[in-house]
């Protein structure tokens, strides 16, 4: 399940590509890490569930604030928001 979430999720970021603006393609290719980082973790703790991995996101998200701006992190934030609603559907 967190296999396909996973692709689910990357392959919304790659569909944004040509249309996206340059601070969506930096948030898209700053949350692919952390959204890979997640995945990986989740399976190595044997966490098979979507609610595990978006917390894992939302935690090394988190966790990572610091290394950007307060406008880049508002951006990352409502971008990965956006994903999930995106995922869910």
């Amino acid at each position: 399940m967190i296999q396909q979430y996973e692709e689910k999720l990357l392959s919304l970021i790659d569909e944004m590509v040509e249309t996206a603006s340059d601070d969506e393609l930096f948030a898209g290719g700053y949350i692919r890490g952390h959204i890979s980082l997640s995945a990986a973790q989740c399976e190595q703790e044997e966490q098979f569930s979507v609610d595990a991995m978006n917390t894992k996101v939302d935690e090394s998200i988190a966790t990572a604030q610091s290394e950007l701006s307060p406008v880049d992190q508002v951006i990352v934030k409502q971008m990965w928001e956006n994903l999930k609603m995106s995922a869910d559907h």
